[in-house]
């Protein structure tokens, strides 16, 4: 009878090679545990303050600008803690969700600026702000543009994969009533 084993990835040094590997999953784990409390935590800060504001003065500037940045740092908390997951599921730290998460905070941080100065702008202080970001934020979205162009370069040409590959061959059917 054939004794048939699975097929394993070597774990090139051994034993403490793959204590390594533990160690890192495990700090990946802690990592993502605690991306999920702060997350619990500022989603339950979110929902207070949107109530405490409802109830008591009610200041729609400041309402608004509290949802939309407790809002878009656990937006940022959510793309870290898909960024440990793939990176546990993954075993490999990839550059594009770094990416992500920098124009997410880019784009937070102008929104704020923004609507912060909405009334008292000045090219002084603010406007070298939001040309700095958005400086970044043009940076960042070329570095994902290139970034993905290079590591799937399928999802942006795929009318060349379809002529590379040659037709398929036509089965020969019978003609009927001749």
């Amino acid at each position: 009878m054939l004794n048939v084993r699975p097929i394993l990835p070597k774990i090139e040094g051994g034993r403490v090679q793959g204590l390594l590997q533990l160690i890192e999953d495990g700090i990946h784990l802690v990592v993502a545990a605690l991306l999920v409390l702060l997350a619990g935590i500022l989603t339950v800060g979110v929902v207070h303050d949107v109530i405490r504001s409802v109830r008591g003065p009610y200041r729609e500037d400041t309402i608004v600008l509290s949802t939309l940045d407790s809002g878009l740092v656990l937006f940022i908390v959510a793309e870290l803690l898909h960024t440990v997951r793939l990176t546990i599921r993954n075993r490999t730290l990839d550059a594009e969700p770094f990416l992500v998460v920098g124009l997410i905070a880019g784009i937070r941080r102008v929104l704020i600026v923004t609507a912060e100065a909405e009334k008292s702008f000045r090219w002084d202080v603010e406007g070298i702000e939001l040309l700095t970001l958005a400086a970044l934020i043009f940076v960042m979205a070329t570095a994902v543009y290139v970034w993905r162009r290079c590591t799937r370069p399928e999802d942006y040409f795929p009318l060349r994969e379809e002529r590379r590959s040659p037709p398929p061959a036509s089965s020969p059917t019978p003609v009927r009533g001749s």
